[in-house]
């Protein structure tokens, strides 16, 4: 009995994308969120039901946030595991960032992240992080720089366990979060930096 089923094979894709992200939502993982993945297309999430929960946009200068999802299998033990690691560098020291970045260390989250990428019809492609598992903040560095031209700012890493890929979420229709799936957002959602 064969243990693959494999759809389809894949060419080379003619089309130029963009890398890196564009910006970056986290929700607190302990939060009463459910979601559900499309029926057709397993790794994508076509509803949320927020459940009044606020998520937390951070919008990140250009070319300075990463995701990475690290697959790690092992044949003798017949395991497979994913690690999504969110690498962001948030510009200027401030006592307010100082105090949300404490929070964020304390807390484990669920990361949503806006590429750079687009789709056909231009709209940004959404991928979701810790979904099963959360993520945390285990990484990262408040560095003042030395020359007058140096980074001023937070570096911060956060990964996660989980046992699928991150998944993409549905395209919206005009606007991001307006997907008909999505229910029951905060009155401010997402919630952005004054």
């Amino acid at each position: 009995m064969a243990c693959t089923a494999l759809t389809k094979g894949r060419g080379l894709d003619c089309n130029r994308i963009s890398g890196g992200v564009k910006k970056v939502f986290f929700s607190v993982f302990d939060e009463d969120v459910s979601y559900t993945y499309d029926a057709t297309n397993p790794l994508e999430i076509d509803a949320i039901d927020w459940n009044s929960t606020t998520i937390y946009e951070y919008v990140m200068p250009l070319g300075v946030a990463s995701i990475t999802d690290t697959i790690t299998g092992s044949r003798e033990n017949g395991t497979i595991f994913y690690t999504p690691t969110v690498n962001i560098m948030l510009n200027k020291l401030t006592k307010e960032d100082q105090n949300e970045i404490k929070l964020l260390a304390k807390s484990k989250v669920r990361i949503f992240a806006e590429l750079n990428e687009t789709l056909t019809n231009g709209h940004n492609v959404f991928i979701a992080l810790g979904m099963s598992n959360g993520m945390e903040l285990n990484a990262g560095t408040m560095d003042s720089g030395a020359a007058f031209g140096d980074r001023n700012g937070y570096t911060l890493t956060f990964d996660g366990l989980e046992p699928i890929p991150f998944a993409f979420l549905e395209d919206y229709t005009t606007a991001p979060w307006d997907q008909s799936g999505f229910i029951n957002e905060a009155a401010t959602f997402p919630t952005t930096g004054a």
